[in-house]
């Protein structure tokens, strides 16, 4: 039986530590800064294109361009690998400034 509680509180433990992690993956403040880059190209305060595509509310549409939803994972997924005169940033910028650029996106 104590087995089974120590074993049970590790997992909570273990379970509440991912979450708190995830929760903080990415600084929009420094997000921001990665996004000059971007603003090149995309709108940050309106959904008005400009040669790519207004990003203002990007994470509360329905759906991306591509027709795929807008999370986390397809849009870091856009980033890396560009498309439709996008260019792939996979290997022009850190994990971290994608975490960053990521939560600033969805500030917008």
């Amino acid at each position: 039986m104590y087995r089974f509680r120590v074993f049970a509180l590790c997992l909570t433990l273990a379970a509440g530590s991912k979450a708190m992690l995830a929760a903080d993956k990415g600084d929009a403040a420094k997000g921001k800064e990665v996004f000059e880059q971007c603003g090149v190209c995309h709108n940050a305060d309106s959904e008005e294109k400009k040669m790519g595509p207004g990003l203002k509310g990007l994470f509360k549409r329905e759906k991306l361009l591509s027709g795929k939803k807008p999370t986390e994972e397809n849009v870091r997924g856009r980033v890396d690998e560009g498309g439709q005169g996008m260019p792939a940033y996979k290997d022009m910028l850190s994990d971290q400034e994608k975490d960053d650029l990521i939560a600033y996106l969805k500030t917008l």
